[in-house]
């Protein structure tokens, strides 16, 4: 550990995912206290206690504005104060325009985007006391560059990095700083509805080798130091930002 978020207060949703585990694992190594949410109540409670007692875990349906509420209210009366709020819950679904229906697009926007909307506006007050706040939201790739059967997602993506630009401009005068990671292809469970749309595994790996120079897909630690980066204050001078970490596959 070298400390860089030593006395940092963070609230994260999405927790127990594999960007968000990896995202948890690496504020917990550089000191800060953490609350994780997520709405898969078994794995939050084992990776809070796997974490130590660093962490505590607060049950959380982002697509529900009162429970969004209670985690904000219940981790800022655990940490004494928040400094971090990292918004990485989301939702991936894949498939031509065709077959989705009005009910599957309002569900990927509730959790994409309504909650990242709501959590900030719960979060503001808290980071505003903090005098030094930073808000994280995990956008993607797919948000700048979108592709054959993410027409929701990519829609829902790039409507996080609008709201993480303008609420960056908006919050600069609090010294509120608002970034957005927007990942590109990472090796995570979350992507399978994609996978299957291409076809599976194989094709999946084609497309990931002839786009990406890097020639590979990303692992979840890879994306971590990009949280610990943006909540940390060596990023001090940088907010309105949306930060790919994609192995080259926008300009590819």
């Amino acid at each position: 550990m070298t400390g860089r978020l030593r006395d940092k207060r963070i609230i994260i949703t999405g927790a127990v995912g594999n960007i968000g585990k990896a995202a948890v694992e690496a504020f917990v190594a550089e000191g800060a206290r953490v609350v994780i949410g997520d709405v898969d109540v078994a794995r939050g409670e084992e990776a809070a206690a796997a974490f130590g007692p660093a962490v505590r875990f607060v049950p959380v349906d982002v697509a529900d504005e009162a429970s969004l509420a209670h985690l904000v209210e219940a981790g800022v009366d655990w940490l004494g104060g928040l400094d971090v709020l990292a918004q990485n819950a989301g939702l991936m679904r894949s498939g031509s325009i065709l077959d989705f229906d009005a009910a599957a697009f309002d569900r990927l926007f509730a959790v994409n985007v309504r909650a990242l909307f709501i959590g900030a506006r719960h979060a503001i007050p808290h980071l505003k006391k903090s005098g030094r706040g930073s808000i994280i939201n995990t956008a993607s790739l797919a948000g700048k560059r979108g592709g054959p059967g993410l027409t929701a997602y990519a829609a829902s993506k790039g409507a996080v990095i609008a709201f993480t630009t303008t609420l960056a401009l908006e919050l600069a005068p609090e010294r509120i700083r608002v970034n957005a990671i927007c990942p590109g292809w990472v090796d995570t469970a979350f992507n399978q509805p994609i996978i299957d749309f291409m076809g599976g595994p194989e094709a999946q790996a084609a497309k990931v080798s002839a786009m990406v120079p890097l020639g590979r897909q990303g692992q979840p630690h890879e994306i971590a130091p990009l949280f610990v980066f943006l909540a940390s204050d060596e990023s001090s001078y940088v907010t309105a930002q949306s930060i790919l970490a994609d192995g080259g596959a926008f300009n590819g």
